[in-house]
């Protein structure tokens, strides 16, 4: 029987094998994370010089300044959050839109909001073209939540504040999760897990990371 594939395919699929081996190497053992990691291309949202890099795992400049994950990373926050598939999700910081388009496969909705509305537009680009029908995304500043959507299942932020913001922990229904780095600088940031109880909130520390700055407005663009 003749294998028909052409080189460059066969290369491709040999990445994408060591890019979830590489997700399981570093503690991603979520059947429906990996799974929907698997079936989401990140190839689809990294651009430009950085394009034949979208399959290791190392965050990757994106445009206005901003990155998108680190794979690892994106996989250890997704089952950190531990999203069902009857929950609606939001999500604080676009991005490229990889990380909503993973929660996409996982969620019955996800919202999703970013200050460029350059980094919005080119998303949702990419939503279309991969049908991804029930990601929302909008332009908006993320340190307010979505109060109009609100209460959430699920709130995942990917940039960091020096606290949990407030209007995010109003926005959280009684049993949801959110999921979100915390550090007053870019070198000593931790990623904390926080779930709304009947009585208040409980916190946990997962690990320490390293993201961008949660900030308020909307960008000049």
């Amino acid at each position: 029987m003749t294998d028909n594939r052409a080189p460059q395919d066969e290369d491709t699929a040999e990445r994408k094998m060591r890019f979830l081996f590489a997700l399981r190497s570093r503690g991603v053992t979520d059947q429906r994370v990996l799974a929907a990691m698997e079936r989401i291309d990140r190839g689809a949202f990294v651009r430009g010089i950085f394009a034949d890099r979208a399959y290791d795992d190392m965050p990757l400049p994106i445009a206005c300044g901003q990155t998108i994950s680190q794979p690892s990373v994106v996989g250890l926050m997704t089952q950190a959050l531990e999203v069902s598939p009857r929950d609606k999700v939001l999500e604080v910081g676009t991005g490229s839109g990889y990380q909503a388009a993973v929660l996409s496969l996982l969620a019955r909705r996800v919202y999703t909001v970013d200050r460029h509305r350059r980094l919005v537009r080119e998303a949702e680009e990419v939503f279309a073209r991969l049908n991804l029908t029930n990601i929302t995304a909008r332009t908006a500043d993320g340190s307010f939540g979505l109060p109009e959507q609100a209460p959430f299942d699920r709130i995942l932020v990917t940039a960091a504040a020096e606290d949990p913001p407030g209007p995010l922990l109003a926005q959280m229904r009684i049993g949801a999760i959110m999921v979100l780095p915390v550090g007053q600088s870019d070198t000593v940031q931790s990623l904390i897990r926080v779930r709304r109880t009947e009585t208040g909130f409980e916190y946990e520390e997962l690990r320490a990371v390293r993201f961008v700055p949660l900030v308020e407005g909307l960008a000049q663009e």
